[in-house]
């Protein structure tokens, strides 16, 4: 993202298939990196139903999406410039 933008160096977008799977999703990035200290700038509020979790960690900023939501924003459009690194799971 750095390359396109001045705010952030990674967009991590990520998906979940009901509202209660993108909570427990943010949540999780939330605390996974909390245990190593990593805080974000906002907190994830319990039962969020907008369909859109960001979570800002200053240099990565996650955004959590239920999937029709993600379809329509399509932010992998809006930043198609930026150089997309894919992740796999484990």
């Amino acid at each position: 993202m750095r390359k396109v933008s001045a705010f952030c160096d990674y967009f991590v977008i990520s998906s979940g298939s009901s509202l209660r799977q993108v909570n427990a999703i943010a949540q999780g990035i939330q605390e996974a990196l909390d245990s190593q200290g990593i805080k974000p700038l906002s907190k994830v509020l319990p039962n969020d139903e907008s369909g859109w979790v960001v979570l800002d960690f200053v240099s990565a900023v996650a955004h959590v999406f239920y999937k029709p939501m993600r379809e329509f924003y399509s932010l992998e459009r809006l930043w198609h410039d930026a150089k997309r690194v894919r992740v796999s799971t484990p």
